[in-house]
């Protein structure tokens, strides 16, 4: 941790280096993240509901995913950008150090421009839970801190997933932004709302359903299966076969022999 954080001040610095170019990235990601906000806004002005689920359940659900995925693009960047390092062979300098693989990776890149959109999941999550008169407990704040906690974990998972695949087609981008991105979208909706199939695929596939679905029934009052609390550990033990898949992956790797 204390490479990381030795790494976190040195891109602080360079990002603040251009300050006017770090405002505007900062503004323009605040816009672009509120797109995605007003977009859901706009269909509930129409509808009163998404398979029995209220705007608010909706905003509570896109808040925690937003949050999980955006703090991986802040903090972990350099995974998502992991085929560059193979591009330009800059993987075989990660190599030749002593430090964890997947620990360099991630002290690579930080992105604080993305701090807009995180401040905006927050200020959605609180929102949400004001609208919806959730009457906090200890077993309902744990419940929440864990889905936001293991939406860090579960992005950051599917980060490493998509960096494996860089070793067998270097790019890939289609299929890496289907992975990222698909599930991004679909999963900012409760899986309530979406066919048995789909259920079936977010809940023991990819566990997003474990993280924000069965949780948030608890939450809001759908449900009374305290069982539902632990659910979103799940993405803890995601973690295991990620990191395998990702040193699998590490044996096809050539060296650029430069």
């Amino acid at each position: 941790m204390k490479l990381y954080f030795k790494y976190f001040g040195i891109h602080m610095k360079s990002d603040l280096q251009y300050k006017a170019s770090f405002i505007c990235s900062f503004i323009s990601n605040f816009l672009v993240f509120f797109g995605y906000y007003f977009t859901i806004v706009c269909l509930f002005d129409k509808f009163s509901n998404i398979g029995g689920f209220t705007l608010y359940e909706v905003l509570l659900t896109f808040g925690v995913m937003q949050f999980g995925f955006t703090f991986c693009e802040i903090f972990f960047r350099g995974v998502d950008h992991f085929d560059e390092l193979i591009c330009r062979g800059d993987f075989d300098r990660l190599l030749l150090r002593p430090v964890g693989i997947i620990h360099q990776i991630m002290c690579e890149e930080i992105d604080l421009s993305k701090f807009a959109r995180l401040i905006q999941a927050i200020i959605i999550i609180i929102i949400a839970t004001i609208h919806l008169g959730i009457a906090f407990d200890i077993n309902k704040i744990i419940i929440l801190l864990f889905m936001l906690i293991s939406a860090v974990i579960l992005y950051l998972c599917i980060f490493i997933i998509a960096a494996a695949y860089c070793f067998y087609t270097i790019k890939g981008l289609e299929a890496r932004n289907v992975l990222l991105y698909g599930s991004r979208e679909a999963t900012q909706y409760p899986i309530g709302v979406f066919g048995k199939k789909i259920v079936f695929f977010f809940t023991f596939i990819l566990p997003f359903g474990l993280v924000n679905y069965y949780p948030l029934l608890y939450l809001v009052g759908r449900s009374n299966n305290k069982l539902y609390i632990l659910c979103p550990l799940v993405a803890i033990f995601y973690m295991v076969p990620s990191i395998l898949i990702f040193y699998h992956g590490m044996k096809k790797y050539k060296s650029v022999g430069s």
